[in-house]
This record gives C-alpha cells, sequence and structure tokens, in this order.
C-alpha cells in the first residue's frame, strides 16, 4: 500500500496542532480568564450565543456520566486516534481527508487533557435559536470532532485507483 506523502501528513499533524491549541485556548480564557467556572453563566449574545459552564464526565451530551468512564474514555480517545492516524496514512488519504484526521485528532487531544486535568470535559458554547432552548453546552474540540467526523465520512475512500475486473480491456 501506499504512504501518504509527508505533506499531507503534516497537514494532518498542523491541523490537529491548530485545533488542540484553539480548543486549550478557548477553555482558558472562558473557563478561567472570564471566570466561567465560578459564575456559571455568561450571556453573550442572548438567546443566540451564551457561555454556560458544564463539566461533562460522560460522552456526549452527558450520557454515561453516571459511571466513572474517565480513564475509559481517555484510552478510547486515544485509541481512536491511534487509529485514525494508522489508517489515513495506511491508505493515503488526500489533503481533504489529511484536514478532517487533524480536526477530528486534535479535537479528541483536547478533551484528553481535559479528562486528564480537570477529571471532566469542559463544554461552554450554549447556543439557542428561534425560541428552542438549547440545555447541551459543547466546545471548540467537541465542533472539530463532529466536522473531522463527518469529513472523514465524506472524503475518504474516493481517491482509490479503479482495477480492472479480470477478462476485461
Amino acid at each position: 500500500m501506499a504512504k501518504a506523502p509527508p505533506f499531507t501528513m503534516r497537514l494532518m499533524v498542523w491541523t490537529a496542532f491548530w485545533v488542540f491549541i484553539l480548543d486549550q485556548a478557548t477553555k482558558w480564557l472562558v473557563v478561567h480568564w472570564l471566570g466561567l467556572a465560578e459564575k456559571g453563566q455568561i450571556n453573550v449574545w442572548p438567546p443566540f450565543l451564551n457561555f454556560h459552564m458544564a463539566w461533562n464526565q460522560g460522552v456526549n451530551f452527558g450520557l454515561l456520566s453516571g459511571f466513572d468512564m474517565r480513564w475509559v474514555l481517555i484510552t478510547l480517545a486515544v485509541a481512536i486516534s491511534c487509529f485514525v492516524v494508522y489508517w489515513v496514512r495506511k491508505d493515503a488519504g488526500n489533503a481533504r481527508v489529511q484536514f478532517a484526521a487533524g480536526l477530528l485528532i486534535g479535537g479528541a487531544m483536547g478533551n484528553v487533557v481535559d479528562r486528564v486535568l480537570y477529571g471532566a470535559v469542559a463544554d461552554f458554547l450554549n447556543m439557542s435559536c428561534c425560541g428552542i432552548e438549547n440545555p447541551y453546552s459543547f466546545n471548540v474540540a467537541d465542533i472539530a470532532v463532529f466536522a473531522g467526523a463527518i469529513g472523514l465520512a465524506f472524503f475518504s475512500g474516493g481517491d482509490k485507483p479503479k482495477t480492472a475486473k479480470p477478462g476485461s480491456p
């Protein structure tokens, strides 16, 4: 199998790096510098955007938060990230696949750091609209993981060379 050229692997690494930095910087700014951990809520642009502190000990939307899943989720995030690197490298993905993989890995590692430091993921973005109040909070890492997973689903597997069937011209 062909390995991905170094340039596209660099795209994945740099994307993951900058997503991780952006995630951790926004969490530090909002949670610590603006004091959201103490205030609990800051109205930014009501009702469309609010900062609402939520320490997520579970998976998406707080699922399984009643169980001590910290180290299981850390291990799972690292394992999935390693698998994505292996898969993308093995299949020599195009630039869009490399970018999507970087989004997913950077976001996953941002949430891993939260779980190691705080025992939970710091979620703070809350968006509502049109009379519908959203009870859930999320963060930059969650957005990146979601976008990366969607990108991998849409962009992977399309650049494989077509092989002729035996006996065809």
